[in-house]
């Protein structure tokens, strides 16, 4: 009986060290990370939810908090430990930093979801600081509007270059018509 019981905790044990690896693992690769209290979704919206997640790219799980807050210390971050209380959820986003934030903005969540915190790196955010990310372009338009400046510059270079020849023929033409 006794060794019963020892298998069990041991196996209880091991899926549970398992679990935090997973956790720092999607973490230490995740580009930025939030957690959300998602007590408003029901089970079929939850379930629609990590289907939204999979197709863009973050992984949206359900973790015991002090699974989350021992892989948190892991890696170094403590400073949220007395926040990793209630339900929470954690969406990991590794290819866009906004992706996940948008994700849970979305029409479909905002209501029935808050943002509690989040990881951008190490540093971390307040639930106010997430919310204001949701606000962000994507990544490609922002790309677009940073091209669209620098062409803006060279084309002002450019114009000004040319400029110089151009009145510089002006003042000539004026000139000859002068003399004749």
């Amino acid at each position: 009986m006794a060794k019963d019981r020892a298998k069990k905790e041991s196996k209880a044990f091991q899926e549970k060290k398992e679990t935090v690896i997973e956790i720092q693992k999607n973490l230490e690769s995740a580009k930025s990370v939030v957690f959300i209290d998602y007590r408003g979704l029901t089970v079929a919206e939850a379930s629609e939810l990590r289907a939204k997640a999979r197709a863009i790219g973050v992984k949206y799980k359900v973790y015991k908090n002090n699974l989350v807050k021992i892989a948190l210390n892991n890696i170094g971050i403590t400073a949220l430990d007395a926040q990793l209380t209630g339900t929470l959820a954690v969406a990991f986003s590794d290819k866009d930093e906004v992706a996940a934030v948008k994700l849970v903005a979305g029409q479909d969540y905002k209501n029935k979801m808050a943002f509690k915190f989040g990881l951008m790196g190490k540093s971390v955010l307040d639930g106010a600081s997430v919310a204001g990310l949701r606000d962000l372009p994507s990544k490609e338009v922002l790309i677009a509007r940073l091209c669209g400046l620098l062409q803006s510059g060279a084309r002002g270079i450019a114009s000004v270059i040319n400029a110089v020849p151009r009145n510089l023929a002006v003042v000539v033409e004026a000139r000859r018509k002068q003399i004749a």
